[in-house]
C-alpha cells in the first residue's frame, strides 16, 4: 500500500479523530484528492504551518493545529518558561478564531497560560503583545495574503520576532515528536478560564500599541498643518487592519479618511477580490472608484493580517500609479533619514536593514546620510533578529527596515512588519510633500534623479500540488548545477548559492563563503551591476525570480527588466 493510503487509513481508524471528520474522508471518491490530502504530513517549517484548510495530514485542521500546539508546548516546558504564557491572535480567515481557541486550550492543558485577543488583530499587534505581556511565545492564525482556501499557524518567540535558528529547529523537532493525536493534551474552556489559563487580552494592550505607532511620527507638527488637506482612501481588504489603521490615522491627525465600504468588514471569502494581496493593483479597483468621488491624494490597502501595505498615489498628470514595496522602502528611508538629520536625531551608529531581494537604491541613500546598511535573507524575522542583536550588543541603532514584498517597520516595539505603521507613514510622507506642492510619486522621481533610475521586478511562477513541488525542485537543481553564462543579454559575473554557501566569481574563479545562514536561494550579479535572485516561496506553491536593475532613465530600466523577464521565462520553459 502506498504511503498516502497508509496515512489515509490511519486517520479513518484513529480513535482520537471525530466521526464527522472520518465520514467526510470516507466520502472522497477521487483517488487523486486522497493523494493530495495525504501524500505527506503538513510540514511545520521554520515559520510554522501554512496550508489548505480541510481534513487530512497535508491540510490545516484542528488536528494538525493541535499537533503543532502540543509540540510547541512541549518545547516551552523543556525551556522552563511555561509560566510566562503564550499570546494568540488571529485574522479574518476561515477557521481562524476556532483554531486560535484550539491552540489556546491545548496550551492551557499543558499548564501554559494563553492570552488570546478577543477579536481579529493584525500580526504586528501579536508581535507587540508578546513583548508587552512578557510572554515566552506567540501564535497567530493567518495565511497572510494567500487565497481564501488557505490558513496558517505562525510562531513567535519572547523577543516578538518569528523564530529563527537554532530555536526553530528545536520546535520543529518537538512538533515532529508528537506521533499521534492521543498525545495532545486538552482542557475544556470553562475550566481553563476558571484556572486563569485562558485569558482575553484587554484594550490596554491595543492602546499601548497605538502609542508606539504614534511615537514613530517624524513630523507631527506638519501633520497638524496638513491633516485636513490630505484626502485618503483606505481599504482593509476584508481583514484585520480596519479598526487599528483608522484609529491610528485619526490619532496622527488625518481628518479626511474615506473607507471602501464594500471591503470594510471581515469576509473570509475575500469576495470583492480575486486575491487579497495589496501587491496586486486590481485590489484597488473599488478604492479608485471612491478616489474619483472624493478627489483622493493617496490610496492605501492592507492585506488580511495587516502586516503588508500597498499604496497608489497621483503622478504629475493626476493619474494614480502604484508604489511597489521597493519604492515605498526607498521613499521611507530617505524621508526618515532626512527628517532625523534635520532634527539632529541621526545617530552615528544608525543602520537600515533590508532583505537581499530588496532594491539596491538603499545603498546610495544610506551612504549619503552616513548611516549603515545591512542585508539579510528574505523574511522579516531576519530583520527582527538584527534588532535583537543591536539591543544586546549596542553595536547599531535600528532606524528602519523593509522588504520588497510590501513590509516595513520603524521603531522596535514590534519585531515583524507592520501594516498599521506603514499606512500612517505613507500618509505622513504624502502630506509632507503635498505641503511642498509635490505628489509622493514626484518625490520618488526626485530620488531617481539624485541616486539613479533603479527598477525592480518580481516574476512568480505558480506550481501547485505534488507535481508543482517536484517541478520547482527540478528548476532550482538545474540552475544550481548549470550557472547561466548570461541573463537578458548580460554576462553573469558572480554566482552566490546560499544553500551550498559558496559564492563564486565567474571571471576569476575565486570562491568565498556566505555571511548569511543556509537557504535555498540563488543570486546572480551581471556585468552591468544588474542582479537576479531565485528562490521558492516559503508560504505559497510558487517559484520566485527577483530582478534589480539601474539605468540612465526609467524606460531604459524597464526595458532591462522586461528583457530579463523574457529570458528567464525562456530558460525555465527549457527545463522539463
Amino acid at each position: 500500500m502506498e504511503d498516502y493510503r497508509v496515512r489515509y487509513q490511519q486517520w479513518l481508524e484513529d480513535p482520537f479523530i471525530d466521526e464527522e471528520t472520518k465520514a467526510e474522508l470516507r466520502g472522497i471518491t477521487d483517488e487523486n484528492e486522497i493523494k493530495e490530502r495525504f501524500f505527506k504530513e503538513l510540514e511545520f517549517g521554520t515559520g510554522g504551518l501554512r496550508g489548505i484548510i480541510g481534513n487530512g495530514s497535508n491540510r490545516l485542521n484542528r488536528y494538525t493545529v493541535g499537533k503543532a500546539s502540543q509540540g510547541l508546548a512541549n518545547y516551552i516546558k523543556k525551556e522552563g518558561t511555561q509560566k510566562q504564557g503564550v499570546a494568540i491572535a488571529y485574522d479574518s480567515r476561515f477557521m481562524s478564531p476556532e483554531f486560535a481557541e484550539v491552540a489556546g486550550l491545548i496550551f492551557a492543558a499543558n499548564g501554559i497560560p494563553a492570552y488570546v485577543y478577543p477579536s481579529l488583530r493584525p500580526v504586528p499587534m501579536l508581535s507587540f503583545a508578546v513583548r508587552e505581556l512578557g510572554c515566552t511565545a506567540g501564535v497567530v492564525l493567518t495565511a497572510s495574503h494567500n487565497p481564501p482556501e488557505y490558513n496558517g499557524y505562525k510562531v513567535y518567540w519572547a523577543d516578538g520576532a518569528q523564530v529563527v535558528a537554532p530555536r526553530d529547529k528545536g520546535i520543529i523537532t518537538e512538533v515532529n515528536a508528537v506521533e499521534n493525536f492521543g498525545q495532545i493534551q486538552r482542557m475544556e474552556k470553562a475550566e481553563a478560564v476558571e484556572k486563569k489559563l485562558y485569558t482575553l487580552i484587554g484594550e490596554e494592550v491595543d492602546e499601548a500599541f497605538d502609542r508606539n505607532v504614534q511615537a514613530q511620527l517624524m513630523n507631527p507638527e506638519m501633520i497638524a498643518r496638513m491633516g485636513d488637506k490630505l484626502n485618503i482612501v483606505y481599504t482593509p481588504l476584508h481583514g484585520s487592519g480596519n479598526l487599528p489603521v483608522r484609529r491610528n490615522l485619526a490619532k496622527a491627525g488625518f481628518k479626511n479618511v474615506f473607507i471602501v465600504k464594500e471591503q470594510e468588514l471581515p469576509d473570509s471569502s475575500f469576495s470583492t477580490v480575486d486575491y487579497p494581496n495589496p501587491e496586486d493593483t486590481k485590489v484597488f479597483t473599488l478604492a479608485r472608484k471612491l478616489a474619483a468621488e472624493v478627489n483622493a491624494d493617496v490610496l492605501i490597502g492592507t492585506d488580511p493580517d495587516c502586516d503588508r501595505m500597498g499604496a497608489m498615489v497621483k503622478d504629475s498628470e493626476g493619474n494614480f500609479v502604484a508604489l511597489t514595496g521597493n519604492m515605498v522602502g526607498a521613499l521611507a528611508t530617505d524621508y526618515i533619514l532626512s527628517q532625523r538629520k534635520e532634527q539632529g536625531r541621526l545617530p552615528a551608529n544608525g543602520v537600515v536593514v533590508k532583505t537581499i531581494v530588496s532594491t539596491e537604491m538603499i545603498t546610495p541613500i544610506c551612504r549619503a546620510y552616513g548611516v549603515g546598511k545591512i542585508d539579510v535573507l528574505t523574511g522579516f524575522k531576519y530583520i527582527g533578529e538584527q534588532i535583537k542583536g543591536f539591543e544586546e550588543t549596542g553595536s547599531h541603532t535600528y532606524l528602519f527596515g523593509f522588504e520588497e514584498s510590501y513590509g516595513c517597520l520603524a521603531g522596535t516595539y514590534a519585531r515583524d512588519k507592520d501594516g498599521v505603521y506603514a499606512a500612517v507613514l505613507v500618509c505622513e510622507m504624502a502630506a509632507y510633500y503635498k505641503e511642498k506642492s509635490m505628489t509622493l510619486y514626484e518625490a520618488l522621481l526626485k530620488l531617481y534623479e539624485k541616486y539613479g533610475y533603479y527598477r525592480d521586478g518580481v516574476k512568480s511562477m505558480t506550481m501547485k500540488g505534488l507535481e508543482g513541488m517536484a517541478r520547482i525542485q527540478r528548476i532550482m537543481k538545474t540552475f544550481r548545477e548549470n550557472t547561466p553564462k548570461e541573463l537578458g543579454g548580460y554576462k553573469v559575473v558572480m554566482a552566490k548559492d546560499y544553500q551550498t554557501q559558496v559564492f563564486r566569481n565567474l571571471e576569476t574563479g575565486e570562491e568565498s563563503g556566505s555571511p548569511l545562514p543556509v537557504s535555498d536561494v540563488l543570486h546572480y550579479t551581471l556585468e552591468d551591476g544588474t542582479w537576479v535572485c531565485i528562490r521558492p516561496s516559503g508560504t505559497e506553491p510558487k517559484l520566485k525570480f527577483y530582478i534589480g536593475v539601474k539605468a540612465d532613465d526609467l524606460q531604459a530600466a524597464q526595458d532591462k527588466v522586461d528583457a530579463l523577464d523574457a529570458d528567464i521565462e525562456a530558460k525555465v520553459a527549457e527545463i522539463a
